[in-house]
């Protein structure tokens, strides 16, 4: 079989034997794609911390019969040095990674967009230009429609009936009416639906304005939507600080003050 090229996201590795890895990649055009990269433990490896997480690799491959073989990799761009030294975007590229992977589904299945999706989120968590906690929900939202699996945000879920609707349910599959609306449904404060919508569509300038306990409703709900729909929980998710420092600084001053 005659070896490959294509351009991947560096999802996670494991080891292998004394010197080798398992490296796991989102790759365009091949989907996840799991491969050994020989000797990459030893001081004089060819592949060095081009393999690490958060990298965006351009990468040759041999096909074996289990796992692929990498025997080129060149770096387009590492996303690590930016984040794995700040905890909270850290743990926010730790579950883009892992939703990637998720999303991605059986081995070699063609991920174009999603790898896309990963790379650039990966990008703007690096740059920290945009929070981190809406970068985050971001992604996912336009993970899950990449999967198929977006929350209804503008008509009911069951009836197709135009919103805005107050209330949202996980297993029908988001907004419902009040016709529609089954026991259990959130009801989540104004405006947090419309704050989801912006995010998927990138509308920016309509996020910047939204408090925290905005933010944090819609989290809830993105997070909610897709373990629902994974059927699963995700590891990483608990452990993101989902309030960005300045905000939980300036709450704690004035809970003290009331006190």
């Amino acid at each position: 079989m005659r070896v490959y090229r294509d351009q991947a996201v560096v999802v996670r590795q494991h080891k292998l034997g004394e010197a080798d890895r398992i490296i796991t990649l989102l790759t365009r055009e091949h989907g996840l794609v799991r491969a050994v990269a020989k000797g990459i433990r030893r001081t004089r490896s060819k592949f060095g911390a081009r393999l690490e997480p958060f990298a965006h690799v351009d990468v040759q491959l041999y096909p074996g019969r289990n796992l692929d073989v990498v025997t080129q990799a060149v770096s387009i761009e590492s996303y690590a040095s930016a984040i794995v030294g700040d905890y909270g975007r850290y743990t926010t590229g730790c579950a883009i990674l892992e939703t990637a992977e998720r999303l991605a589904g059986e081995e070699r299945a063609p991920a174009d967009r999603l790898h896309r999706l990963t790379v650039g989120a990966l990008r703007a968590v690096a740059a920290g230009e945009r929070e981190r906690q809406l970068v985050l929900d971001a992604f996912l939202l336009r993970a899950m429609d990449f999967a198929g699996w977006m929350p209804a945000l503008e008509c009911c879920a069951r009836c197709g009936q135009p919103g805005p609707h107050r209330a949202f349910h996980v297993a029908v599959g988001g907004s419902v009416c009040v016709h529609c609306r089954p026991p259990g449904s959130a009801t989540p404060s104004p405006g947090v639906l419309d704050l989801m919508d912006a995010m998927y569509r990138g509308q920016w300038e309509h996020t910047t304005q939204a408090s925290a306990s905005m933010r944090s409703q819609a989290s809830g709900l993105i997070a909610a939507h897709l373990q629902w729909h994974l059927e699963r929980q995700l590891r990483t998710l608990p452990l993101i600080e989902r309030a960005e420092p300045h905000r939980r600084d300036t709450d704690e001053s004035k809970v003290a003050g009331s006190a």
